[in-house]
């Protein structure tokens, strides 16, 4: 005796999606996602970055250059065969921004709450135009 079963195409989708694009290929895509705002005293940058412990981001300044480093590993390596689908993004990720001048890179703050990274750069006085005297020889 046969038994006929019913096709399902979004499950034959999700199965073909999962073959083609394995979990490796998605560890090089992790970008966490970030909001920047400016007010008058400060620009705010706030970065997710759920499950990350505070030792585990690592925030740089060099020049005009703001870095923010890190790694989201997967919580249940061992068990890689019961999985049926992972949408969560894991792996390396490194997001950089060009500081304006008027940034105080010296006073530059970071913190973590709810899985968001917020850093505070203040800003200092842009520096101004300086006139030259123009003398005769």
């Amino acid at each position: 005796m046969t038994t006929i079963s019913r096709w399902d195409p979004f499950a034959e989708m999700n199965r073909l999606h999962d073959q083609l694009f394995t979990r490796s290929a998605r560890e090089e895509s992790f970008k966490p996602a970030v909001d920047i705002h400016e007010d008058d005293q400060c620009f705010t940058v706030d970065v997710e970055v759920p499950g990350l412990k505070p030792e585990e981001i690592h925030v740089d300044v060099e020049k005009n250059l703001l870095t923010v480093r890190g790694e989201r590993k997967m919580s249940r390596e061992d068990d890689k065969e019961g999985y049926r689908r992972v949408e969560r993004f894991y792996g390396s990720f490194t997001r950089s921004f060009t500081l304006p001048e008027t940034v105080d890179a010296e006073a530059i703050e970071a913190k973590t709450a709810d899985g968001v990274l917020t850093l505070r750069l203040p800003k200092r006085a842009a520096p101004g135009a300086r006139k030259i005297a123009v003398s005769s020889s």
